[in-house]
């Protein structure tokens, strides 16, 4: 059993996807763009008010399903180019109290509407 989870406090989807799903207790966030869901508009400034905005969009999906940054286990980071990480990262780490997820940070061709960074991320139950 699947279950669709949504907020009207992160962006919504602009294609046949979803936020999240729940699946066995592990839920699965759709990449979150640094879009602001109150303007539709990409949090102004650069990599690091981007990546804040994608955290945002982050926690608020989690909270819909009642979980928390803690709850997550895995990672998946897209820059625009790696020029980027080390102001994406010291954002990242203060999402993060202990037991930090595990991590892929990679570089794309491009990313949607010119985004900077672009974050994906698993969760757990428990």
């Amino acid at each position: 059993m699947k279950k669709v989870i949504f907020t009207e406090k992160a962006p919504a989807a602009i294609g046949p996807y979803s936020q999240a799903i729940e699946a066995n207790g592990m839920i699965f966030l759709s990449g979150q763009l640094p879009v602001d869901p109150a303007t539709g508009e990409f949090a102004p400034g650069g990599v690091t008010e981007q990546t804040t905005q994608c955290f945002e969009n982050i926690k608020n999906v989690l909270a819909e399903a009642g979980l928390t940054t803690a709850n997550i286990v895995k990672t998946t980071v897209f820059l625009a180019d790696m020029s980027l990480f080390a102001e994406m990262n010291a954002v990242y780490a203060t999402y993060f109290e202990s037991d930090f997820p595990a991590r892929s940070a990679v570089a794309v061709k491009a990313l949607p509407k010119g985004a900077l960074v672009e974050i994906e991320s698993i969760a757990v139950r428990g």
